[in-house]
This record gives structure tokens, sequence and C-alpha cells, in this order.
């Protein structure tokens, strides 16, 4: 077995592992947290919820049929690779629910605190949906909507759940006819968007440095020849108050990665002149791919046939 296939091999079952992990948090949310103190969330499970107080369906039967339906719609748009890992997710969901149904049955634990359960039952259902889409699952419902829709456009996953489940959040007042809990739900949404946002792009953020020290081709020289192995740019830039010509070195980088960038440029130049700001929408090689829909009549790189020339 070589190197590569042992590397995908691991890579795989990482995914794997941490979706089950993601699935477990997002359950224990919602069965501990939501459902016996009559807060609804969003997607499939806020259905589920609403179901439950309506008919006493047990929510992991509607939760599973629910998803079979949107799966085998997604199947086509999303692939067999992801549909495969969100199988598992709403699999490994399904079984999670029944699980903490039995260890959670009402009542519950912040059975009169319902605005905290809100809060902390909405932090374990954004960190497992965080998970379950950082490693290219999800627990079915309106992730694969927001997962269509984040293949094609450069929207912000909580930002498309959130719109999603506003109405399903709202039907709830038709069982349960008190706009105090579909109020909580509203808080509940806001809550899961911004975990769910900062567990995805907690890998995702980058940074990008101005550096402007004499010993420029030797700061250059080690981050580039070190993992990860980031490019430089050099730009001429010119001091207005001293007239001097000088080196500006542009580097974009990943912002785990800028600790060891600022000790790179200390064992060089202690002096060095170093800004460093935060950037978002980094594509290319090392980075983002960008999510463009592109024309399958169109040849990479020619133009059209009938395109006007750019003047």
């Amino acid at each position: 077995m070589t190197a590569v296939n042992k590397k995908a091999i691991y890579r795989e079952l990482t995914d794997y592992v941490m979706i089950g992990i993601g699935m477990a948090f997002y359950s224990l949310g919602w069965v501990a947290f939501y459902l016996p103190n009559h807060i609804t969330t969003g997607g499939v499970a806020g259905l589920s919820s609403i179901i439950f107080w309506g008919t006493h369906t047990p929510v992991q039967f509607t939760y599973f049929g629910m998803n079979l339906i949107l799966l085998a719609i997604a199947l086509k748009v999303l692939g067999f690779k992801f549909c495969l890992k969100t199988i598992y997710g709403v699999t490994m969901m399904t079984m999670f629910v029944g699980l903490f149904r039995q260890l959670f049955p009402n009542p519950t634990i912040l059975r009169d605190e319902p605005f905290l359960a809100c809060i902390i039952g909405s932090c374990f259902c954004g960190i497992g949906l965080g998970f379950g889409l950082s490693y290219h699952g999800s627990s079915g419902g309106s992730d694969i909507v927001a997962a269509i829709i984040n293949k094609y456009r450069d929207i912000s996953l909580g930002r498309v759940i959130l719109l999603v489940d506003m109405i399903i959040v709202s039907l709830s007042y038709l069982v349960l006819k008190s706009w105090e809990q579909v109020i909580y739900g509203y808080v509940g949404l806001i809550v899961v968007s911004f975990v769910l946002d900062q567990v995805v792009n907690m890998g995702k953020r980058s940074v990008q440095f101005l550096i402007i020290s004499e010993r420029y081709e030797e700061i250059c020289q080690r981050i580039t020849s070190t993992p990860p192995h980031r490019g430089c740019t050099i730009i001429d830039a010119t001091g207005y108050y001293s007239g001097n010509h000088l080196k500006l070195v542009v580097l974009v980088t990943k912002q785990r990665e800028a600790s060891q960038v600022y000790s790179m440029i200390d064992e060089i130049d202690p002096h060095a002149f170093v800004t460093q700001s935060s950037v978002s929408g980094v594509y290319g090689n090392g980075f983002d791919k960008f999510k463009v829909k592109r024309s399958k009549k169109r040849v990479d790189g020619a133009p059209k046939a009938n395109a006007t020339p750019a003047v």
C-alpha cells in the first residue's frame, strides 16, 4: 500500500469519526435541551419535533424518513460521495437520538430555565453541524440545501440555514400555541448559525503580512523553504518622509501559521517592521477553490466564439 493510499484512507476515516462526533453533539443539544423544553430547532429535526408534539410520533422515525426523501433528491446534485457521508451522518444521528431519548426522558435538565437551555442546546447543535460540514458530511435536512447553494456560491452556510429554518420554527406555533417558545427558537437559530460559522471557518481563516526589512531576501528564502512553503511577493516601495527606496514583502498564510511566520522573522531580523491583517476570500494554490459556475460548452482558457474582444 502506497503512502498516498494510506493518507487517503486516514483522511476518510478521520472524516467518518468526526462526522459521528458531530452527530453526537447535535443529538445531545436537540434531545437533552431543545425537545423537553418545547424549543424548536430548524430543518428536519424541527419538523420532527413539531410532529412529535402534535402526534407523539418518535422523532427518530420521522427524522430518518424525511431525510431519505431529501437524500434521494440531493444525490444527483451533490454527488455520491457527499450523500454517502450524509447517509452515514443521518444514520448516526438517528441512533444517537434514540439513545439520548432513553438517557434524557422528560422532564430533563434545565426544565425551568428555557433560555439557558436554548443557548446551551444551540451551542451543541452548532458544534455538531460544524463538525459534520467541515468533514464533508451533514445531518441532512436544511444542511443539504445549504451545501447545494454553497457549492456554487460563496454564501455563508450559517446564513442559508438560518433563512430556511426560520420558516420551520415559525410553524411550531401551530402546535405549541406560544410565541414565547417561537422566539426561543429564533434565538436558537441565531446562536446555531454563529457557532456553525465559527467551527467551519476555524481552519480557513487567513492573514496577510506586510514586512519591511533590509534582510527581506533571507526572510523570503526561509518562508518559501520551510513548510508549508508559502510564497512571497516583493514590491518596490518608497518611504514618504525619508525618501528611501525599500522592499515590501507581501505574504498570505493561514491564521494558524501566523506564529510560525513571526518566529522566522524574529530569528532573521528582530527589528523588521511587520503588520498583520485578516483577509477573507483567499483562493488559489494552497487555499480555497473558486466557487463559480463554469459553462460545460466553453473550453478552459478560450473565449466564446462570438465574444467581443475587450478594448
